[in-house]
């Protein structure tokens, strides 16, 4: 790529914000929902997905590949275009958006992602019955309380990932894996107490103490609701 096509960051940033208020529209974000779940897929079929017309889910699709968010996907027929997403969603984080409307967009969306895990949660709980036992007892509900510095909160993200990522392809080929949605969010519990921002230069060369283990001592405070049989 030449120097002169090289994105600054202030172009990144932009180009962020505005896929950002592309995606902050109930259709469109569920589209893309639609599309990192079940794959590749023509509008006709992500509207009946969707529960709304064609013609509607057509314009949305085309509105999110103005933004970068998906691309054609091979195995079109005549004028029917097939969609896939580009590569999940983009780490959007507050402070690197390029102003308050893009912030604003981003608010939007963090709720409706908890909306529709509420949805989907909703619905397991409904149809777990019909789930085997050994099925339904390691699904469910958990939460653990954690006391972390920022080093270790960065750790903790990365290890989440690291986990999930050795599990997504594990079923690959058996016919008895089904699919699993994870979700994480993690929230500090004292909204009251926020920390400073930037550490004096002193305390931030302390090396981070390591993870405390279960036992005298540690923070370890675990729910879970996985269904008993």
């Amino acid at each position: 790529m030449p120097a002169s096509d090289t994105p600054t960051a202030a172009s990144v940033r932009t180009a962020q914000s505005r896929a950002l208020g592309t995606l902050a529209h109930p259709l469109r974000s569920r589209l893309l929902w639609a599309l990192r779940e079940e794959g590749p897929a023509t509008a006709t079929a992500l509207a009946s997905t969707v529960g709304t017309n064609s013609g509607a889910t057509s314009y949305h699709l085309r509105k999110l590949a103005e933004a970068g968010l998906i691309e054609d996907a091979p195995g079109g027929r005549g004028r029917e275009r097939r969609w896939r997403v580009v590569s999940g969603p983009p780490p959007w984080r507050a402070p690197d958006l390029a102003d308050d409307d893009a912030s604003t967009a981003l608010r939007w969306l963090e709720r409706d992602y908890l909306r529709h895990f509420a949805e989907r949660a909703e619905q397991w709980i409904d149809e777990q019955d019909r789930w085997p036992a050994q099925w339904s007892g390691e699904m469910g509900l958990s939460d653990a309380l954690a006391l972390v510095d920022v080093d270790h909160l960065r750790q903790l993200r990365v290890e989440l990932a690291e986990v999930l990522a050795r599990y997504r392809r594990l079923g690959q080929g058996n016919p008895g894996a089904r699919r699993v949605a994870v979700y994480t969010c993690l929230y500090p519990v004292d909204l009251d107490r926020p920390p400073l921002a930037d550490p004096a230069p002193a305390a931030r060369a302390q090396p981070a103490r390591p993870l405390p283990r279960r036992g005298k001592g540690s923070v370890e405070n675990t729910t879970s609701t996985g269904t008993s049989k």
